[in-house]
């Protein structure tokens, strides 16, 4: 297959011209395609087009809006998921050295995969020594005390994806106390709870990374029980429809304490009034 070939701003314009979008400010167009790639945006322009033909009553500045409301949108849910990844790391935190004191954490017999545990280990490391330059905390336990950091100390080391894989291969024990504290009390609560941190990671980098959520299809889907796959729209043929971002947002409001969902869901709504715009699956938020 040939490669692409090289595409001026100009060239870019006409393209989306002869697709029939309507350019009504060729300057602005001309800045926000050097500024944010012809590629990336035309993600942001999918609702606007069938077969690469654009609407009759679609604009650039239709394009510009999806694109300023998602990365708010992003910014909204990046808020929120720390509440998140904070809490998941205090109370796992509480509970596991509770049972295995403060640096129990670097005994692999304490986690049922050792692999998995060294692989975590030497991340966190890489980072202490990385960041030990400029963090006060680890100059005094490394260079003043000499000694272990405690897992209250040291989790600050771990990315959310890291205590994610660190809860997945605790002692069971653990892991419900864990899930019991975020009301996960059914038989399979630690499970639940380690799917739907998973799902919390995978937002997370999507988002840190400026990838696009709105309208975006999600390959890895939200593990939803029956109630709440009840609240999902459904599709043409049918089909309940969990491939989009509605299913997470129903995973961040089990995760997240009341009052901080409904901050997020107040956020989002205030977002859709100062952009207008109602893009599928964002505005039917949780109850």
């Amino acid at each position: 297959m040939a490669d692409k070939d090289f595409k001026t701003i100009e060239e870019q314009l006409e393209i989306l011209r002869s697709r029939g979008l309507t350019i009504n400010d060729e300057s602005q167009a001309k800045d926000f395609l050097l500024h944010n790639n012809y590629y990336r945006i035309s993600g942001y322009s999918l609702t606007l087009r069938k077969n690469n033909i654009f609407s009759k009553s679609a604009t650039f500045q239709n394009i510009v809006d999806i694109y300023n409301f998602d990365h708010e949108f992003r910014h909204i849910i990046l808020q929120y998921l720390e509440v998140i990844e904070v809490q998941m790391k205090s109370v796992y935190v509480y509970e596991f050295t509770k049972v295995h004191g403060p640096v129990g954490y670097l005994d692999h017999n304490f986690f049922t995969n050792k692999t998995k545990h060294k692989e975590i280990i030497a991340k966190a490391e890489q980072q202490k020594m990385s960041r030990l330059p400029h963090e006060a905390y680890l100059k005094h336990f490394v260079n003043e005390l000499q000694q272990n950091i405690p897992l209250w100390a040291y989790v600050d080391l771990f990315t959310i994806s890291d205590i994610s894989f660190l809860y997945s291969i605790s002692e069971p024990p653990i892991k419900d106390a864990v899930a019991h504290t975020f009301g996960l009390t059914m038989n399979k609560g630690a499970s639940i709870l380690g799917n739907y941190m998973h799902s919390m990671t995978i937002i997370r980098n999507l988002c840190a990374h400026g990838s696009r959520i709105y309208n975006r299809l999600f390959e890895q889907k939200p593990s939803l029980n029956k109630r709440e796959k009840a609240l999902l729209i459904r599709n043409n043929s049918g089909n309940i429809d969990n491939a989009h971002f509605y299913g997470f947002l129903i995973i961040m409001k089990r995760l997240l304490p009341a009052d901080k969902f409904n901050e997020m869901k107040k956020s989002i709504f205030a977002l859709t009034k100062k952009i207008s715009l109602c893009p599928d699956g964002l505005l039917w938020l949780p109850q």
